[in-house]
């Protein structure tokens, strides 16, 4: 009997038995999920309306943010719904539309990063090459690319999940579905192939995780060997909300699928799929802005613009 034929839908892990605790946890994911589309929505639109910001950095700085909206607006709208009106259930279709736009975003925001830091790295350390490597065609097919490579990467992932058999019931120990979840519900060895995919896919993502040290390691040296401080602190402040953002996504994304089983439990799951899924997006605008002069100035002027015209 096939997956479909036998299951219809999946049950998703309560975050607590109460109804309070539910609407507090409503509440929360509320609040975190406005944070998120007001910090990237603000950082799309003053990228897309100040002309000086229309450059590679800021141009890969958008798709982020576009990537960040797409994740954060799978996971924790129905995780907000379920908790509101008191219930677990999510359709097979939307749970694996779930799990595909969650390795697609995941996945291309990983590409990108990677891109971002070739970026930095051109930046400083070839800046008379600049216009030539990173011209706007050169941009542009970098970060489709990025989101081409996200795409096939969760066509794989999730036509390979939702053909292997499950017979282990129905219920995720996750608030979202998640693959390791899924695949604790096969019916036997044939979710190894899976498995053997993942395991492909943390030594693809190994590669890119090398690639951006190398190049921080050049930008480093680079930067070290400039002579002004305000030189090295302009350099830095374009350099660090990017590897900020990086060590946030991949420290977290490896302890979610790497840590030891013997740790292992539904609430730490739960947590850590927060700080991998939900905390990012919401904060990267924070971090981006943060250091970063251009940025808050487009996004003051672009406020006061805002509150002038509803007066």
């Amino acid at each position: 009997m096939s997956n479909r034929s036998s299951i219809t839908e999946f049950l998703l892990l309560a975050f607590a038995d109460t109804r309070e605790l539910q609407l507090l946890h409503f509440w929360l994911f509320l609040g975190i999920y406005l944070a998120a589309l007001l910090g990237n929505g603000l950082i799309i639109t003053a990228i897309a309306c100040h002309h000086h910001l229309h450059t590679p950095m800021y141009f890969f700085l958008l798709n982020l943010s576009l990537l960040d909206l797409g994740t954060i607006s799978t996971t924790v709208p129905k995780a907000m719904a379920n908790s509101l009106l008191g219930i677990r259930t999510i359709s097979y279709a939307g749970c694996a539309a779930q799990v595909f736009l969650i390795v697609f975003l995941l996945g291309a925001e990983y590409a990108l990063l990677t891109v971002m830091a070739y970026d930095r790295y051109v930046a400083i350390c070839q800046p008379l090459h600049y216009g030539t490597l990173l011209g706007s065609r050169a941009c542009v097919h970098m970060a489709a690319a990025a989101w081409g490579s996200g795409f096939l990467y969760a066509v794989l992932h999730t036509a390979n999940t939702f053909s292997i058999p499950l017979c282990q019931g129905n219920a995720l120990d996750q608030f979202f579905c998640e693959i390791p979840q899924i695949l604790k519900l096969s019916c036997s060895d044939t979710y190894l192939r899976e498995v053997g995919i993942l395991i492909l896919s943390c030594f693809l993502g190994f590669g890119c995780f090398v690639f951006i040290v190398l190049s921080y390691v050049q930008i480093f040296r680079a930067v070290l060997r400039i002579p002004s401080e305000q030189g090295r602190h302009k350099a830095f402040s374009t350099c660090f909300p990017h590897l900020a953002v990086i060590s946030l996504f991949v420290t977290t994304g490896l302890f979610a699928h790497l840590k030891p089983s013997s740790i292992s439990s539904p609430s730490l799951d739960l947590v850590v799929a927060v700080l991998y899924s939900v905390v990012p997006p919401a904060v990267n605008p924070l971090i981006y802005s943060m250091r970063n002069q251009e940025l808050k100035e487009a996004l003051r002027k672009l406020i006061q613009w805002t509150l002038h015209n509803q007066q």
